[in-house]
C-alpha cells in the first residue's frame, strides 16, 4: 500500500544556506522572504502543530475514548468535514459509526494493507493546533478548517473540535488514518514542518500576524517543561524525573556540570548567526537599512544555547536564589 504523504512549500528561506553562500549565490530577496524576515525579527507569533496520541487510537475502543475526550462528551461540537455539526452526548459514537471504524479490523483480509505482527496500525491521527493566549479562537478554528480543506479534503475524512479552556486557543483535528480508497496518511517531520507553513498562511489570511519558524532560527534551544519536572520530582510521581533532577545536583555541587552536547549547540548556532549575519549584509547591499538594523538587534538578543542538563542547572541555581528556596528544595 502505497501511503498519503502531503505536499507542502518548501522553507521560505534557509539560515544556514545564507552562511554556505559563495560566489553565484543570489543578490537579492523576494518578496515572500523579506517578509517572512520581517516577522521574525518582529518575533510574531509562532504556530504549534502537533501530533498527539499514541497506543491507545490503535484500538476501537481507544478510538471511541478519544473522540469523547475532544468533545468534551459531546458537550463541544464536533465538525466534520463534510460539514457536519455534531453535538450531544451520543455524537462521539455517531461520528465513530460513520466512520466505519469497526470495520478497520477487517482490513487486513480485504487486502487494503497487509498486517502488523507486533501492533496494530493506528486507526486515527490527532493533530493540534494551537496559538499563544490572547488569538481569537474562532480565528484560529476558521484557519484550521481552510487548512484541513485545503491539506486532506475529498482524501481523508476528519473532524475538529475547538478547545478554549486553556489560556491558548487551541483545535483538535483527528484523521481517519486510512482513506476510503485504502490509502495511509504519512506524517513526517517534513510534513509537520509543512503543516506549520501553511496553518500560519492560513492564520494570516484570517488577518492575525503569525510565523512558523524552526527554534535554531529564531536562536532557541528547546527548554524542557521545568515546572512539570520539579512538581513531578517533588510529589515523587516520576523516578526519571527525580533522577534527573539529582544529577544536575550532585554535578553542581561537584563543580562539573556534564555539558555533552553544548559543543553541538554552539556549533549550530554560530552557523545560525553567520546566515543572520549574511541576510543583514544582503539587506544593506538593497538599501533595507531599517530591516537590517532590526535584524542586527535580533542577532544580539538571541539567548545563549543551552542542553536540558544547563537549563535545569540554571533553574536549580536560580531557585537557591529565591526567597521561597526552602520550599523549592526537591532532591536532597
Amino acid at each position: 500500500m502505497k501511503p498519503f504523504r502531503i505536499r507542502g512549500d518548501a522553507p521560505l528561506f534557509d539560515i544556514g544556506g545564507y552562511a554556505r553562500r559563495g560566489p553565484g549565490g543570489r543578490s537579492s530577496f523576494s518578496a515572500a522572504e523579506i517578509e517572512q524576515i520581517s516577522r521574525t525579527v518582529r518575533r510574531a507569533p509562532e504556530v504549534m502543530v502537533k501530533v498527539t496520541g499514541g497506543a491507545s487510537v490503535r484500538t476501537s475502543r481507544g478510538v471511541k475514548t478519544h473522540f469523547s475526550y475532544i468533545s468534551r462528551a459531546g458537550e463541544l461540537e464536533i465538525e466534520t468535514d463534510h460539514g457536519e455539526r455534531l453535538l450531544g452526548h451520543d455524537a462521539p459514537q455517531r461520528l465513530f459509526e460513520d466512520w466505519d471504524l469497526d470495520l478497520e479490523k477487517h482490513r487486513p483480509r480485504a487486502g487494503l494493507y497487509v498486517s502488523y505482527p507486533r501492533k496494530p496500525p493506528k486507526l486515527v491521527r490527532n493533530i493540534t493546533f494551537s496559538m499563544p493566549a490572547g488569538t481569537p479562537p474562532a480565528k484560529v478554528h476558521a484557519a484550521v478548517r481552510d487548512f484541513a480543506r485545503d491539506q486532506l479534503g475529498r482524501r481523508h475524512r476528519y473532524a475538529m473540535v475547538l478547545h478554549t479552556n486553556e489560556p491558548h486557543p487551541h483545535v483538535h483535528l483527528t484523521v481517519k488514518a486510512v482513506s476510503e480508497g485504502g490509502v495511509r496518511l504519512d506524517i513526517r517531520r517534513a510534513t509537520l514542518r509543512q503543516w506549520r507553513q501553511q496553518f500560519a498562511r492560513q492564520l494570516r489570511a484570517q488577518g492575525v500576524e503569525a510565523n512558523a519558524t524552526e527554534r535554531r532560527i529564531r536562536g532557541q534551544s528547546r527548554a524542557p517543561k521545568l515546572d512539570g519536572i520539579f512538581r513531578a520530582a517533588r510529589r515523587g510521581e516520576s523516578s526519571h524525573m527525580a533522577a534527573r533532577v539529582r544529577e544536575v545536583v550532585r554535578e553542581l555541587k561537584a563543580g562539573a556540570l556534564d555539558e555533552s552536547g553544548a559543543e553541538r549547540l554552539r556549533r549550530s548556532r554560530l552557523e545560525v548567526v553567520r546566515g543572520w549575519t549574511a541576510v543583514r549584509d544582503l539587506l544593506i547591499a538593497e538599501g533595507r537599512h531599517e530591516l537590517a538594523d532590526q535584524v542586527s538587534r535580533f542577532i544580539q538578543q538571541m539567548p545563549p544555547p543551552r542542553t536540558e542538563k544547563q537549563w535545569l542547572a540554571a533553574e536549580l541555581l536560580a531557585r537557591a536564589r529565591g526567597p521561597r528556596a526552602k520550599e523549592q528544595t526537591l532532591v536532597r
